[in-house]
């Protein structure tokens, strides 16, 4: 949902388990994101999922993923 237009944003604290702040940072490194960008895109997925509104993000790229490694397999279990 991200848009070229800079969207606003608030400031909120909260705590997390060390372990979990720590492979969050981790993630983020690794890819070369902000922790912030992690933590947005967690709270959507989270929101997504429990208003059931869609499926959620991670499940649609593993059908893209599988659709596109099987796809005349798919088509051949079709007939």
């Amino acid at each position: 949902m991200q848009t070229t237009i800079e969207q606003k944003k608030v400031k909120f604290a909260t705590q997390a388990d060390p372990e979990v702040l720590a492979a969050l940072r981790k993630i983020a490194g690794q890819e070369g994101r902000q922790l912030q960008a992690l933590v947005d895109e967690a709270l959507r997925d989270y929101i997504e999922q429990k208003q059931g509104k869609s499926p959620r993000r991670h499940v649609m790229l593993a059908l893209h993923d599988s659709v596109a490694q099987y796809d005349s397999l798919y088509r051949e279990l079709a007939k």
